[in-house]
């Protein structure tokens, strides 16, 4: 059985020392009741409950999976009590709206809670994780009205969200969605169609789920343009806000899935469902991706989670497991054979997963402190200026981490030899979870094409340009001691700016070349935002490497990454100069 302890002391290192989050909060009114000190416990008692409740129910989770009976769906054994339990604890509300019964936490400290629930339990997250992002979007476009009505009643975990967007025939390409919505003479609209893989679709958690779903009106225009977003609950809702009759939308069937087994996975059926608009008419692309956002956020740390697990059942079996003896020589004489530590490779695998694993956290901690200023920044420009940020990085916070977080399942595995294959020790499990978040909301290569067309190629740059000024004034600080770092990330930052000069002027010449090169680029940012990150880290380490282990660790961790794992920039590089011929020379008929 799998075993994990969230590890708080980096989570704090990264908040407190790095980002100096106590700092911000009490600068800023809107925080002004959020410390340290509460922080604290939330986080120490957010441990305690997914480690001892939610963590238990995920082997047999996915053992067990869900099943459906007629238009109802069953999840495993344990997830009805411990939903109950996490919505009673406040989790669900932790970050949200006080004025809708929230909690008014900072992301940069939800952040911390969604990836200690990812590392315990993917599939029972989606369930909670869905509520909250619908809930965001009705937050922010749905009329005064439907947020009293419908806001409390997630937060508090009564009822759940989803989205529904895929339909059959209809992935990414949204603007071909063929499900209608018939406008009726009381405002609210007739919704039919069929959606596919939607996450918590039908479930026995809550009294009541919140779909959000995209439609099309009879005389919208074609394509994306022609998308509006509709509220349409899976029991209707008295103006008091208790569900009444049941709406005409029932699950179709489950899927059968390669992991998150736990989690619903629905083919949705709407036949003349009511439903009720949300925002504008035509606008509902928009006001989904607000949702869309967050979760691509969200899936970042569950592929954070997965790979912090993984790394701690495969460094525990590393030490214990006795196999072949040292290169040094016998390191321990008294036993049959030296543990699996003694072999570099062993090193290299355990110390690739660690450093990213590291980096990752500073780095999600570094896009909430951004989606916090974005929304409760004391000016305009503070908040003109994250929201940018924002824009730039969430495309690489959620597929970079996950990229990262798969590799680092298998890696992990593969410490275990054979016994990673074997399920009891739950490591393949991980592996099949984890595929998962490279998938859903938006395939990490959509991501790479967003970042690199949408986010640097329409802008010229200039969201790049901006972040290397401040990539290029922290290591101009870096002094003594600090030699590995700077050079490090001064050869990052340069790389970035030819990498991001070369895919300018591809574009102008090809237009293919942007997308040939976009995967390439998202994880050449990505690791230079890793050395970024790694930057930070090490300052404040330096500085305190004299009075804890901690810190020296921190700082030869920090060096392991800087010479390691850094220089595939090099190479995704000349990956990206090579341009889009080589791939797109091939005739059809050759595939």
């Amino acid at each position: 059985m799998p075993v994990y302890k969230a590890p708080l002391r980096d989570m704090r290192f990264v908040a407190f020392e790095v980002f100096q989050a106590d700092k911000l909060w009490a600068s800023n009114p809107a925080f002004s009741e959020i410390d340290r000190e509460v922080v604290d416990a939330v986080l120490e008692e957010n441990a305690r409950f997914n480690e001892e409740v939610v963590m238990p129910l995920n082997r047999s989770g996915d053992e067990e999976g869900c099943r459906v009976d007629g238009d109802k769906v069953f999840t495993p054994n344990g997830f009805q009590a411990a939903f109950r339990q996490y919505a009673e604890g406040g989790w669900i509300g932790l970050g949200a709206e006080t004025d809708y019964g929230g909690q008014g936490f900072p992301k940069m400290v939800t952040v911390m809670t969604d990836e200690i629930l990812y590392a315990c339990n993917p599939s029972f997250a989606l369930y909670p994780q869905l509520g909250i992002g619908a809930a965001l979007a009705l937050s922010q476009h749905a009329s005064k009205e439907v947020k009293e009505l419908y806001l409390p009643k997630i937060y508090s975990g009564e009822w759940c969200g989803t989205m529904c967007l895929t339909e059959p025939h209809a992935g990414t390409d949204l603007g071909i969605i063929r499900s209608r919505a018939e406008p009726q003479a009381d405002g609210s609209y007739l919704i039919t169609g069929t959606k596919i893989f939607i996450t918590g679709g039908e479930h026995d958690l809550a009294g009541n789920i919140v779909h959000l779903v995209l439609a099309k009106l009879p005389d919208a225009p074609a394509g994306s343009k022609g998308i509006s977003l509709f509220l349409v609950p899976k029991f209707l809702v008295d103006k008091d806000g208790n569900p009444g009759a049941r709406n005409a939308v029932k699950v179709g069937s489950i899927e059968h899935k390669m992991g998150i087994k736990g989690s619903a996975t629905c083919v949705m059926n709407f036949d003349g469902a009511q439903g009720w608009l949300v925002g504008k008419v035509n606008e509902g692309l928009a006001a989904m991706f607000v949702m869309m956002n967050y979760e691509r956020l969200s899936m970042g740390m569950q592929g954070l989670g997965a790979s912090e697990v993984a790394y701690q059942n495969a460094a525990a079996y590393a030490r214990d497991r006795l196999q072949g003896r040292s290169a040094r020589g016998v390191q321990q004489k008294d036993k049959m054979a030296d543990p699996l530590l003694v072999h570099p490779d062993v090193r290299r695998m355990l110390l690739t997963v660690r450093a990213n694993n590291e980096a990752a956290r500073c780095f999600a901690m570094y896009v909430s402190k951004a989606l916090d200023e974005s929304r409760y920044g004391m000016t305009e420009e503070i908040r003109r200026v994250a929201s940018d940020k924002v824009a730039l990085f969430t495309p690489i916070a959620k597929a970079f981490l996950t990229d990262r977080g798969f590799d680092a399942c298998v890696m992990a595995q593969q410490v275990f030899g054979g016994h990673g294959y074997i399920r009891e020790w739950g490591m393949e499990q991980f592996v099949r979870d984890t595929r998962i978040a490279q998938i859903y909301e938006g395939t990490n290569g959509v991501q790479a094409m967003d970042l690199a067309g949408r986010k640097v190629v329409r802008n010229q740059g200039a969201s790049v340009r901006i972040y290397l000024e401040e990539v290029r004034a922290l290591f101009a600080e870096l002094g003594a001691g600090l030699e590995v770092f700077a050079s490090g990330l001064k050869h990052a930052a340069n790389v970035l700016e030819e990498a991001t000069r070369v895919l300018l002027e591809q574009a102008a010449q090809d237009v293919d070349s942007t997308n040939a090169a976009a995967v390439d680029y998202l994880h050449l940012f990505g690791l230079v935002a890793y050395a970024h990150m790694w930057s930070m880290m090490a300052r404040v380490a330096l500085a305190h490497q004299d009075d804890d282990l901690f810190y020296r660790n921190k700082l030869q961790l920090g060096h392991y990454f800087m010479q390691r794992l850094l220089p595939e920039i090099d190479s995704r590089l000349q990956a990206i100069k090579a341009g889009s011929q080589t791939m797109m020379a091939f005739a059809e008929g050759y595939f």
